[in-house]
């Protein structure tokens, strides 16, 4: 016969092996996060090599991986303002290794114009922080005779065949300042579109183009060369890169602030440490003086920011277009 004592000694034992097997595997599921990263990151970008945000990206993630110990790859997914990139990572792994280096558009500007996106900016995403700003500027051909928006919108009124404005993308941030500049001035301007700001810039230069919307890192140089003007700039401020080109709500025109900003995003759920670490890196990386004068000579200003604030910054952003779209009725046509 087994005696009480051999059964509570076997129910002990059982109990004891049920602890270290649970212990067994709860080692791995806290390891990655302790250890993190003890593999390359991965940073996606929604736009192709070569652009504007791709070039800030890679100049962040080549610092940020130093400070990490670990290589942070930038990737491209280009396609729909950013919806693509923004769908492959939402549905990415939560492990800190897939990274959203995301802007305006795919998070606060898509969302508003589209109910049926893949993924939901607030649910689907954990905020590592802001990275960077860079104003989105209007240039005007070097003979159009309008040396301000407010001179502009009054050759729109007065002139019989219409002012031409280049578009690269319907719904982009550069296409919506065009919008809101219509709103507020009472004019409309005729959109011509093209498959990317080079093709647009060179027809602006050559006169074939009235003007065009687009960030400081695309039209630098072209600004300091003469062969275009910038008249106003869609940012809240005036761009630390060009501090004598006031915006449109200094020259009259409230509501027409289009701020374009980069930020990094990765999964939710993704562990508060890995997100920790990954902040530090950011944050370090846009405190090196070497970074910041890349970037500077790049067009770009950087940001950095918590993820508590970056998170509230998007909300308020999401927020804001929506509102803004909805009013104003602004269509992606």
């Amino acid at each position: 016969m087994i005696s009480m004592r051999s059964t509570l000694n076997s129910r002990r034992f059982i109990s004891s092996v049920f602890v270290a097997v649970g212990c067994l595997f709860a080692v791995p599921a806290r390891a990655p996060a302790q250890d993190f990263p003890n593999h390359p990151v991965h940073m996606i970008v929604a736009f192709a090599p070569g652009g504007a945000t791709d070039f800030t990206a890679r100049i962040i993630a080549e610092k940020m991986g130093a400070l990490l110990g670990q290589p942070v790859v930038v990737e491209n997914k280009p396609g729909a303002n950013g919806a693509i990139g923004a769908e492959y990572v939402a549905k990415a792994d939560a492990d800190g290794y897939t990274l959203f280096f995301t802007t305006v558009g795919a998070v606060a500007i898509n969302p508003a114009f589209r109910k049926d996106l893949p993924y939901d900016p607030l649910k689907d995403f954990a905020a590592i922080g802001k990275a960077a700003v860079n104003s989105t500027m209007l240039v005007v051909n070097a003979q159009l005779p309008a040396n301000s928006a407010r001179e502009l919108a009054a050759l729109a009124k007065q002139r019989s065949k219409p002012i031409t404005i280049g578009i690269t993308g319907r719904g982009a941030i550069s296409d919506l300042g065009r919008l809101l500049f219509e709103s507020a001035a009472g004019i409309k301007l005729e959109a011509v579109p093209y498959r990317g700001a080079a093709p647009a810039l060179t027809d602006v230069i050559g006169g074939h183009l009235d003007g065009l919307f687009s960030d400081v890192p695309t039209v630098m140089a072209q600004i300091h060369a003469g062969k275009i003007r910038a008249i106003a700039a869609t940012s809240t401020k005036r761009s630390d890169i060009f501090p004598n080109v006031p915006t449109f709500v200094e020259q009259g025109f409230a509501g027409v602030v289009a701020d374009n900003w980069a930020g990094i995003l990765a999964p939710a759920g993704t562990p508060a440490l890995a997100i920790a670490k990954l902040n530090a890196a950011l944050v370090g990386a846009l405190d090196d003086p070497a970074v910041r004068q890349r970037l500077h000579n790049a067009g770009t200003a950087p940001a950095p920011s918590s993820p508590d604030e970056f998170a509230a910054y998007l909300r308020e952003e999401l927020a804001r277009w929506s509102k803004l779209i909805e009013e104003k009725g602004i269509k992606p046509e």
